[in-house]
């Protein structure tokens, strides 16, 4: 997923697009453990998705406080 996307989304859409990808993302580590998982990249594009969301998710925060609006 590309953060191009991922800005044209709601808020809402990215919060519930963020739990899925986290409730993916631990059904995969299960696999991983009982050695069922076959594609071991899915993991890590995972992983760079959820930071994705999480950090486009944290944006408007971030400049509010750099500009010392909080």
């Amino acid at each position: 997923m590309k953060p191009v996307e991922i800005r044209k989304m709601s808020v809402e859409e990215i919060r519930v697009k963020l739990s899925d990808s986290r409730e993916e993302l631990m059904k995969l580590r299960f696999q991983q453990v009982t050695g069922q998982l076959t594609d071991t990249n899915r993991l890590r594009q995972l992983r760079h998705d959820i930071a994705r969301l999480e950090t486009i998710l944290n944006e408007p925060k971030q400049t509010a406080v750099q500009e010392g609006e909080v």
